[in-house]
Parts: structure tokens; sequence; C-alpha cells
């Protein structure tokens, strides 16, 4: 098994294994092509979700999605934001300083 729907209730799953960029993820009755390749425990979209829908892990909101999010898409820090903490990304060449 390549995922794992950790609750009922979440609209993620998450993978057990890295995959390659190409690999087949079965969602449901739906196959899922990876267009890039993910490390262990990333997370794809289980159904779609709306801009601004929470996103659920072992039935606890841990964001909000940021734009709409097709099934099977990759979850992460490009389409999501936490709801607790500021996220941060590092561009190459800039140093990381957190907000104060």
């Amino acid at each position: 098994m390549d995922t794992i729907l950790l609750s009922p209730n979440d609209n993620i799953i998450v993978l057990t294994k890295s995959l390659q960029e190409g690999a087949v993820v079965r969602i449901g009755d739906v196959d899922y092509r990876l267009p890039s390749a993910l490390g262990l425990g990333h997370k794809l979209a289980a159904k779609p979700i709306r801009a601004g829908e929470k996103i659920l892990k072992y039935g606890a909101q841990i964001g909000s999605a940021t734009r709409d999010i097709a099934a099977g898409e990759h979850v992460h820090l490009h389409n999501i934001q936490s709801d607790y903490l500021p996220t941060y990304t590092l561009e190459l060449g800039r140093e990381f300083h957190a907000a104060t």
C-alpha cells in the first residue's frame, strides 16, 4: 500500500513511502499519476478541496486551502496555509527572518 487514510473524516491521504515521478496512486476507484516525485509523509487530496476549506488530517484541522485543490493533487505549502503558525518558504539566496 502506497498511501493511508488516517481518519475517515480526512480529505487528504498520506504517502507511506517515497514515490517517483509518474507513479500511479489509487484514491477510491480512480488512478492518479504523480507529476513529480514525492517523499514519505507527503499528502495528496483524497477529493476535490475548495479554496478556504479546512485540510483534515487525523480528523483534525491542520490548515486551510489557499486555492482549489484537485483530487489526487499534492497538498503542501504551495496550496495550504497553517491556521496556527506562519508559513515560511525560503528563496534561493535569501536569508530566513521570522516575523515578530
